[in-house]
């Protein structure tokens, strides 16, 4: 599969928001599977983990974020689920279930409720290895400074924002696929 002809579909090639999104989305594939190569030992779809990765944050040109040139109707929040119900309507569900479960570090469902979100009552915490190397992987750019990673420390601190639950599992994958102490 190629996620250039579904990015494609939905991103005109040369503009600001197909350049944020390509370059956030190719540090990320870069980053998961730079990870993935020093664990032969998980024997990784690298092959998915570069599509997912190309793919994860498909649904942010339906969202409002001007300052990453997205200017939609839907809150950013909900970019993972926009993105998912695209590539479930193409019938790639493991890649859907990679843009629904990667914002922040997952959203459960009691997040979900307890916040009152606009995204579907479900568990959306990353499940599979590849889903979480990728979730982690995202947690290193962001879409505002790119090109720029982020220091382990810098992302607990925003990710402390959102509760210890999304720290706790940031600091699991760290020890799991870095060795972070």
């Amino acid at each position: 599969m190629d996620p250039f002809k579904i990015i494609n579909e939905y991103y005109e090639e040369g503009t600001p928001q197909y350049d944020i999104l390509v370059t956030h989305s190719r540090a990320v594939a870069e980053k998961a599977l730079k990870i993935a190569e020093m664990h032969p030992e998980m024997n990784l779809d690298k092959d998915f983990i570069y599509e997912a990765a190309m793919l994860h944050d498909l649904g942010i040109f339906d969202t409002y974020a001007p300052e990453i040139h997205c200017f939609g109707e839907s809150p950013y929040i909900c970019h993972g689920t926009i993105g998912s119900e695209i590539l479930m309507k193409k019938e790639f569900r493991k890649h859907a279930l990679v843009c629904e479960r990667h914002t922040g570090t997952g959203i459960s469902l009691v997040e979900i409720i307890k916040n009152n979100y606009p995204i579907p009552p479900r568990n959306m915490v990353p499940e599979t290895i590849e889903e979480k190397l990728i979730c982690f992987a995202d947690k290193f750019y962001s879409k505002t400074h790119l090109g720029k990673e982020k220091s382990v420390e810098k992302i607990r601190t925003g990710l402390a924002k959102h509760g210890s639950e999304s720290v706790k599992r940031f600091d699991e994958w760290c020890k799991f696929f870095l060795g972070c102490r």
